[in-house]
């Protein structure tokens, strides 16, 4: 609320048992004059962040905050520059104080401020991105080179989970895979999905931060990560663009 409107109608807006944060530099402007005895007949308690200790806002105020300063930065030490500095680096400092008295937790955070690229970081989880079901490239162990190929490319993920006999996942196989294989041998044509699999391939739980997992995929260099629940059975599979694409860096 400025000063001035408050004495024109907006002061309705305050309410008994609200705390006025005045900030001033001089702190003996007309319009707190005018305005403190109103706070003082409401119960309105008054934190002072003032520039001059010995003002009468500083007087009268229940809480006084120094961010009064040697001179300022305008060469004529006239214009506000560094008080109002000192006064929004104090502001930010009762801020965070409030903030580790209420205990104010990330989930917290997350609820009052979902839309932009740091809701995301504490609200997307992992299933909201993953490919699930029909959409999820699976091969066995003994698939044979030929299978393991159109499993790829019918899913278009780049990549395919390897799972044992009881579907647990025991590797994965990725274009990269395939690209160094044929780096050693032409002859894949008998090549299983075991022994072309990358074993214990790095991987995610249920319920995780899509956060967590494009800093697990930026700190490995991979492209591909799977999703297992906690049977270690694959559920799911991310692929780094689709966490690009929903603004987390």
């Amino acid at each position: 609320m400025h000063a001035s409107d408050g004495l024109h109608g907006d002061i309705g807006m305050v309410q008994k048992g609200d705390v006025m944060i005045w900030i001033s530099k001089s702190g003996n402007s007309d319009e707190f004059k005018d305005t403190l005895p109103l706070f003082k007949r409401m119960d309105v308690k008054v934190i002072a962040m003032a520039g001059v200790i010995n003002s009468p806002l500083a007087k009268n105020s229940d809480v006084l905050l120094d961010v009064s300063v040697s001179e300022e930065a305008c060469p004529n030490d006239l214009a506000p520059t560094a008080s109002t500095t000192a006064a929004l680096a104090m502001g930010d400092a009762l801020a965070i104080s409030v903030l580790k008295k209420r205990k104010f937790t990330k989930e917290d955070f997350a609820y009052l401020h979902p839309g932009g690229s740091l809701g995301k970081q504490l609200l997307l989880k992992i299933e909201d991105l993953m490919y699930a079901d029909d959409e999820l490239p699976v091969v066995t162990a003994n698939e044979t080179f030929r299978n393991i190929i159109l499993e790829m490319n019918s899913k278009r993920f780049g990549g395919t989970c390897v799972v044992d006999g009881s579907n647990r996942l025991i590797g994965i196989i990725t274009d990269g895979d395939l690209k160094r294989l044929l780096e050693k041998t032409a002859n894949l044509e008998n090549l299983t999905a075991e022994q072309a699999m990358t074993k214990n391939p790095k991987t995610v739980s249920l319920g995780c931060h899509a956060a967590k997992a494009m800093h697990i995929m930026k700190k490995f260099d991979i492209m591909q990560i799977v999703v297992v629940d906690d049977e270690k059975r694959p559920v799911g599979m991310v692929h780094l663009h689709d966490l690009l694409n929903e603004g987390l860096l």
